[in-house]
Formats: structure tokens, sequence, C-alpha cells
């Protein structure tokens, strides 16, 4: 997929080609008719209508981050089997600059927020893990909860997590952990960039 599908589609490329997946679509029906689903069943399921269902299976919209993290609880796997790609050269060690940065769609995931990833996507995996860098004024789409465990180091900067009906206002080596089914989100309330260290499992983004 070229740089412009992907601005219009999941973001745009931050440094370096990023693989984007132009097979969710296909990935999506594949579950669905695995779990012997119709598209009404899991449109009414995740919350969406049929036909908007019927347009991400067929590759012409890309589903919200919220809506597609409704898709994968009900169709039991996660977003990370969306983006599945092959290990670097050892699958071990990944150079400094040399990981993929994806910058998020701000209508979509969230303002001013691009992933740098320290583990790939991939299914062997048991631990997703990014560095979420959040522009002044940034603030993630959301909130959002699923399943699983989530941990965070504050690299710099200041931001506002927001957990259930909490908020809490963290700095460079603040540390934080919740359980992923409590609605979160986040914001870079700061003057500069901000930068987290954040792992939860299983992978779901």
């Amino acid at each position: 997929m070229n740089e412009n599908a992907i601005k219009g589609n999941f973001g745009k490329v931050a440094s370096g080609p990023v693989p984007v997946p132009n097979n969710l679509g296909t990935r999506l029906r594949l579950a669905r008719k695995t779990r012997g689903l119709t598209l009404k069943a899991l449109a009414a399921a995740a919350g969406c209508s049929e036909s908007l269902l019927s347009k991400i299976e067929n590759g012409k919209v890309f589903p919200s981050l919220p809506m597609l993290h409704r898709l994968v609880a009900v169709l039991e796997t996660n977003i990370g089997w969306m983006f599945e790609e092959v290990d670097g050269e050892e699958g071990i060690v990944f150079r400094a600059g040399t990981r993929p940065r994806i910058t998020l769609d701000p209508l979509r995931q969230g303002e001013g927020i691009s992933l740098e990833r320290i583990v790939p996507y991939s299914a062997g995996h048991l631990l997703q893990c990014n560095i979420h860098h959040i522009e002044p004024g940034g603030e993630s789409a959301g909130p959002i909860e699923h399943t699983g465990e989530e941990v965070g180091y504050v690299i710099s900067g200041e931001i506002e997590l927001f957990v259930g009906q909490r908020c809490f206002r963290l700095s460079v080596g603040d540390s934080f952990v919740f359980r992923s089914e409590l609605p979160h989100h986040y914001r870079n309330v700061g003057p500069a960039t901000a930068s987290i260290f954040w792992v939860n499992t299983p992978p779901t983004f």
C-alpha cells in the first residue's frame, strides 16, 4: 500500500516504509466466517451497521480504533493479528533508528500521536510494546476498553492518564499499571513532546 493510502486509512508513515494491513477486510471476513457469524450478527454484536461492516470487509473504509477493538473482541482475536508481519532478520534485536514508527490518523486514533514499535506485530509474541510519542496538546481516541493488562513508564514530558473515573498527572520517571477492562485514554498536558514506554498483554493493537 502506498503512503497516500496509508494517510487516508490508519495513518501516515512517520519515518520509513511501514506495513499497513491492506488485507484487514479479508482477515475480518475470515475470522467472521470461521466463527460462523453473519454480517448482521457481527455488526449487531459490535455495535455498527451491517452496511458499514460490509464496506470494511471489502476494503472501502477502515474502522476507527474503538470499533476495531469491538470487532476483534467479538471475533475472539486481537488487533495484532490484523497487523501481523514477519520479524526482523534475527527476530531478537531491533536497532535504534530501524524500528517502524506510525503516525496515527487524527480523525480515528488520536490527535498528535505516533507509535514506535518495540515488539513487532506477530502471532508469536505474548506482549505488545510501543513507545507512544504525543505532541503537545495531543490526545488518544477513546476511552477504549478490552481484555488484558497494561503497564507504562513516562520517558519524557507530562501527561494526564484517565483510567475508569480517575485522572492521574504523570511526569518523567512515573509509571502505571491497570487492567485493560477499565476505560482508558491519555493526553499530553505539557509544553513538549511526551513519550511513554507502553506494554500490554495480550496484544490488542
